[in-house]
């Protein structure tokens, strides 16, 4: 994508937390906005870096995570096109709590505080929509903490591999294929696994004849009984 030719005000116009803005306000908006882009293992922003801006990925996949003491990496997002991602701290005034670096070669578009807080200013009912947003991170977030603390391994990832299939493709019958978009170790921190459990899981749907892998491209064959394997 020619970032050049990149037309913002459209871009934004397509997002939850700005498509109901009319032309003037989306030119208003972008005026605060830049595009970023971000080579495969370029950091964004690191802990104790000050936020005063929050991004959109609009191309490429940003990993969110933090690092403990012991020197151990825990992906807490992965941030894929149109995911927006900091805006809770960017409100606080606090600096960044986590890391953020690019997993591929990425196109980010990066919304300045004072342009946000400018529109709220204008319109109160754009800052209902910040906290829509907001509101519907954190309720993701607390679904992870759910899913880690009542799930099993082998139900965590069944559900990753079935998180985007509605009702329709567990009864079609048809193969659904699910391309990892990052690599395995990564998909399994995210989803607070070690990466030898992640593909012994895997290699254990495989066997039962549920999935097969091919590289980083999983064919779910059956995903009715996917979802219904023991110990989900």
């Amino acid at each position: 994508m020619d970032a050049r030719a990149f037309d913002v005000p459209r871009y934004l116009s397509v997002l939850p937390l700005f498509n109901d803005l009319s032309p003037a306000e989306l030119e208003r908006v972008a005026g605060g906005c830049h595009l970023r882009r971000l080579a495969r293992g370029e950091t964004l922003f690191r802990v104790g870096q000050p936020c005063e801006e929050f991004h959109v990925t609009v191309t490429g996949q940003v990993k969110l995570f933090a690092i403990s003491p012991a020197g151990q990496e825990k992906v807490i997002e992965l941030a894929g096109p149109g995911h927006s991602f900091a805006e809770a701290l960017m409100f606080a005034g606090k600096a960044y709590i986590i890391n953020a670096q690019a997993l591929s070669d990425t196109l980010l578009l990066t919304v300045k505080k004072h342009a946000v807080v400018d529109e709220i200013e204008r319109d109160p009912r754009f800052a209902m929509r910040m906290l829509a947003g907001i509101s519907r991170r954190l309720h993701g977030l607390v679904h992870d903490v759910e899913a880690y603390a009542l799930h099993s391994g082998l139900q965590r990832v069944i559900g990753y591999l079935l998180r985007d299939q509605v009702a329709e493709d567990c009864v079609s019958g048809e193969v659904i294929t699910v391309s990892l978009p990052v690599s395995k170790a990564t998909i399994a921190s995210r989803l607070s696994l070690t990466p030898e459990y992640f593909s012994r899981v895997l290699h254990e749907l495989e066997a039962a004849g549920l999935v097969h892998i091919d590289k980083r491209d999983v064919h779910i064959l059956d995903a009715r009984r996917l979802a219904a394997y023991p110990g989900r």
